[in-house]
């Protein structure tokens, strides 16, 4: 597995490039843009997107998704308690910053699904409390968790926004996250990479 980030759009969002290098096949995780030097970039390396994967619908993840469909013709994923925030510009806070967005073709997911995207496995893991449905994405064989902003290094997301909760937040850390092992490597959805075991240790807000 080999995990490319671009940073995009105005909040400056960790979108994600999982690919798989035997086969070129990748996920893209969060595409808070469609920018025209990725989509190159994909194609220039012989790349097929085989999925996009939401961590939650707040607006600056979510608004490439048309460009990436319309380019690639892929399937939208997300947790089954977060499609009517990606539905509603209110709930996913794209109204308040002055583009309303919008957008319903999903495939919805539960907690605890595998999901099978480009040769791996991802374990569906719902850690609400930013948002009532945000959710993980967890790699076992290859010791990754793709974080969103549910957990940051050093940090935690924001609760404050429409179905946040910091209790609920910090309870899906503390039983959902915190039991996975200590070298499972986090990569959240703004700022830089870290691990399980030194969140365990270090993160203040846990």
């Amino acid at each position: 597995m080999k995990i490319e980030k671009f940073v995009l759009g105005s909040m400056g969002t960790n979108c994600y490039l999982i690919i798989n290098e035997e086969t070129k096949e990748l996920a893209i995780v969060d595409p808070a843009t469609c920018p025209d030097y990725v989509v190159s970039h994909i194609k220039s390396n012989g790349y097929v997107p085989q999925a996009i994967f939401l961590t939650h619908a707040h607006f600056d993840h979510v608004m490439g998704i048309d460009g990436w469909v319309k380019e690639f013709g892929m399937p939208v994923y997300l947790h089954e308690d977060e499609k009517k925030i990606l539905e509603d510009p209110e709930l996913n806070l794209s109204g308040l910053f002055g583009t309303s967005y919008s957008y319903s073709d999903v495939r919805c997911l539960q907690d605890g699904q595998e999901l099978e995207i480009a040769g791996f496995i991802f374990k569906i893991i719902h850690t609400p409390g930013h948002t009532s449905g945000g959710c993980c994405y967890y790699c076992e064989e290859e010791g990754i968790l793709i974080s969103g902003d549910t957990l940051f290094y050093q940090s935690v997301g924001r609760s404050d926004f429409p179905t946040g909760s910091m209790g609920t937040l910090v309870r899906s850390i503390r039983e959902k996250l915190f039991c996975l092992p200590d070298d499972v490597m986090v990569y959240p959805g703004h700022n830089d990479a870290t691990c399980i075991g030194d969140e365990k240790k270090y993160n203040p807000f846990v």
